[in-house]
This record gives structure tokens, sequence and C-alpha cells, in this order.
């Protein structure tokens, strides 16, 4: 009965002369029966369809279906446990909370993610393409990603990052409300609920948006006199891994593009999928949709993302 949906691309024609692709970048969410007598822990040897765990920092999704009979028939609803930040989902701005030290002169009101606007939530995309790096780098160690930086490296200093020259060759493109979308192909290693083991951490040797090219993206803001939506990603955060990791058992110095780029009111949408997809397509043409739930008080949403490209 149940299903993993498989993602991909509608068309709808609108005139005579004009149509719209829908291009699906969500990943279905796998879900699991409760732990008998803990309703909020997934029991992983129950799922339900062909469920299986996926990356997170959170739990896995816990579903509690029930029914409600009725004379011609029943209803079918149940109950849904998943964090905000679970699956493919969208950061709010006040995902990160700045320290003083932290916060900048230009930095705005926080915006939970039941502030977010439609404006918030939608944009014209600026594709980055960085698979070709990343490939290169995997095919030294037979297409694997390593933790070891000798055999993959995906360091800030490696190169195999976005980067500042990636960032200048999309500065003409961006204006306000803009979405960066980066894809590294990295979603190819989306397996793996042990963050420990599963390829797509890698130790945390995974690429990313470098320091040094989110710090040239907020130049070129400043430059322009302008303010973008935000970057979405197929990984689990906008920072390379090394970034995001930061130094030592505190996490010193970690998770750059959350404390620069949110107080600017910057959204984050992570774990997007099939952006493949937009390689076939012209990408400046399209458009980013983010379905995010009004969450009162919310950092972050599970959202059905899509690209609508002309």
């Amino acid at each position: 009965m149940f299903a993993l949906g498989m993602i991909g691309t509608s068309t709808m024609a609108y005139g005579a002369n004009a149509e719209t692709r829908f291009i699906d970048l969500t990943y279905p969410i796998p879900t699991f029966e409760p732990v008998a007598g803990n309703p909020i822990e997934a029991d992983l040897s129950k799922p339900f369809g062909k469920s299986k765990p996926i990356p997170s920092f959170f739990p896995q999704a816990v579903f509690v279906p029930s029914t409600n009979p009725m004379d011609q028939g029943h209803f079918y609803r149940g109950i849904l446990r998943i964090a905000e930040h679970h699956g493919t989902h969208v950061d709010a701005p006040s995902h990160y909370v700045n320290n003083e030290k932290t916060t900048e002169k230009d930095a705005v009101p926080v915006k939970f993610e039941n502030d977010l606007t439609l404006q918030d939530l939608t944009g014209p995309i600026v594709y980055i393409d960085i698979r070709p790096r990343i490939d290169a780098e995997l095919a030294k160690n037979g297409g694997r990603p390593s933790p070891d930086k000798s055999k993959t490296d995906f360091s800030e200093t490696s190169g195999n990052n976005v980067t500042v020259a990636d960032i200048d060759a999309i500065a003409g493109q961006l204006r306000n409300g803009s979405w960066v979308v980066v894809n590294s192909g990295w979603g190819k290693f989306f397996v793996g609920a042990d963050l420990s083991t599963s390829p797509f951490i890698n130790g945390w040797n995974f690429p990313g948006v470098s320091k040094a090219a989110l710090d040239r993206l907020i130049e070129i803001e400043t430059e322009k006199g302008i303010r973008i939506n935000g970057i979405a990603t197929d990984n689990i955060g906008i920072d390379s891994g090394e970034a995001e990791r930061g130094v030592g058992d505190a996490w010193n110095n970690s998770y750059h593009s959350h404390v620069r780029g949110l107080q600017r009111g910057w959204k984050y949408v992570e774990m997007i999928a099939n952006l493949d997809s937009l390689a076939t397509e012209n990408a400046d043409d399209c458009t980013l949709i983010i379905g995010a739930l009004p969450i009162v008080g919310g950092s972050g949403s599970p959202a059905r993302v899509m690209a609508a490209c002309n």
C-alpha cells in the first residue's frame, strides 16, 4: 500500500505558445511505526512501504495511522512526528541566533517560519553547477567519497567547493529575491541515518559553499544594493563540511553561512533533490517555489520544493 513517491517533472501549458515545466526537487519523507511504549521514537525495523532511514541531525519521522469507519467506507488519517529540519526543508532566519559579537550592522529583524511571505519562498533561480569539479575529485577514489582528505579533499582550500570565482561568474544575474541554487551532485550519497558512517557526511569532508564564496556573495549584495532570498543546496548544510564542523569538540567557528547569512534575512533550503533535472533546463528561466508550513515560532519546516521553468 505504501511506497516512496518518485520525484520528477510535469508540464502545463498556459496560452497557445507558453509552457511551464514543474520540476520536483523534494525527497520523499520515509516514515516508521513508533517503538512500542514510546510514541515519539521510530522503530526502524517497521517502515512504511519502502522507507529507509535518511541522513539527518534529528530522529526519523514517526507515523501513526488510524481509521474512522463510516457507513460507505472509512477515513484514513494519521499523526506525524517530524523535526523541522528533516529531509528536504527550509531554514527560517530564526534558525540561528547571533550574539552581540557576531551581529552585523546590516542585520534585519528576525523572521520565524510563520513570518515568511510568499515573496520569501519564491524567486528567480541563479544556478551554480560544481559537479565537474566534485566528480573529478571523487574519481581519484573510484567515484566514492573518503573521509581521508588524501583520497578525496573537499576542504576549504581544496577548490572543490563553491568558490569566489563561481560567485563572481553569477554576479550579473543576482537581484532582489534571487535564489542561488547549488548543484554539487552530492545527492547521490543521500543514504544512511548513522552520520558517523554515512557517505553523505563523509567525516565532515563534503562540498558546499566556501567561507570566502559566501563572504563574496554578501559583498556583491552590498555593492549592488540588493538582498537575495537565500541559497538552496543538495547537501545537509550550506557550508563545506569543514566549515560546518568548525574547530574542536565545542564546534567553535562553525556554520559560517548560518552565522552571517541568516541575520541578513536569507533563507536556506537543504537536502534539495533532483537538481540534475535543472541542468537540462535553462535554469535562469526557472523560479524556485518552496511550499513550507507557516509554523508559529518555528525555525524551519519540511518543504515541497519545486522549480517552475519556462
